[in-house]
């Protein structure tokens, strides 16, 4: 589950994408149907970030943050794993002509 961290809410537009940048404001980017558009930062709150989180903007408009799933899947034990000669034989890429 993910918590607010920013108190200021962020307006949004269609044609943008908003997202915290590395010096912790919030930016905006047009998206590439909208020509007009220009980067720009909004808002002014700072948010400073920790290791091992995501940050985001919400359906609200605020920034939050969740801890980053960082585990990867679980390994089995070595009886469950497959062996060398029952593993799937590699394919070979096929070459295709251009005409």
């Amino acid at each position: 589950m993910a918590e607010r961290i920013g108190r200021e809410r962020v307006g949004r537009e269609d044609g943008y994408l908003y997202y915290l940048g590395k010096d912790g404001y919030v930016w905006r980017t047009p998206m590439r149907a909208n020509a007009r558009g220009r980067k720009a930062r909004i808002g002014k709150e700072r948010v400073s970030r920790q290791e091992g989180y995501l940050y985001f903007i919400d359906k609200s408009g605020y920034v939050a943050r969740t801890k980053m799933n960082r585990g990867g899947r679980m390994r089995g034990s070595r009886s469950s794993r497959r062996s060398a000669s029952k593993a799937r034989p590699a394919r070979k890429a096929k070459m295709r002509r251009r005409r």
